[in-house]
């Protein structure tokens, strides 16, 4: 199976249920719907059809690690920074950091391969994810993630973003 919403019904929250649970929130988004995205060169394929003039946007490159004491991590970073998995786990204090599997991905993150985004936190939560975020963000106007699903791509305002992590009960380290 794929990471699209072909199969969301596959997933522990779908992507229309997760959509669903915004709009009853009030939290307001802007939905794109494109081709599977599997990687940051995908992304960039379609980025002028869903940026608005003029708004500092932040696209996102996410990375579902875990150290070795088994704990789970997600960190998003801005799409074109370069990552050093050593270097970064000596910024965050941890021991040596390997990426999770894709069965990890599911277990912990409730997400397939291709639609990791901090939307994912949603799942995360109860799961014991720790979640990180480039500093980078905090100067956005707007974050584009995916909700869970990679044919589909969630345009958010930091502030928007914020305050639903906070709702879910989710912190931010800021990196």
């Amino acid at each position: 199976m794929d990471a699209s919403s072909l199969y969301q019904d596959s997933l522990p929250v779908t992507s229309d249920a997760f959509l669903a649970q915004l709009e009853e929130w009030g939290v307001p988004h802007v939905l794109h719907n494109h081709v599977p995205l599997r990687t940051v060169e995908d992304a960039k394929s379609v980025e002028a059809m869903l940026t608005v003039p003029g708004e500092k946007a932040f696209r996102v490159k996410n990375l579902y690690l875990r150290d070795r004491k088994k704990r789970n991590h997600l960190v998003t970073l801005e799409q074109d920074r370069d990552i050093d998995l050593k270097a970064l786990a000596a910024e965050l204090g941890l021991g040596n950091l390997s990426f999770g599997s894709p069965d990890r991905l599911m277990q912990h993150l409730g997400i397939r391969p291709g639609a990791v985004s901090p939307l994912a936190m949603v799942n995360g939560v109860e799961n014991g994810v720790t979640f990180y975020m480039d500093r980078a963000a905090q100067e956005a106007d707007v974050i584009y993630m995916h909700p869970l699903v990679n044919d589909r791509t969630v345009a958010m305002a930091r502030t928007d973003l914020l305050g639903w992590l906070d709702r879910i009960g989710c912190a931010v380290i800021w990196i």
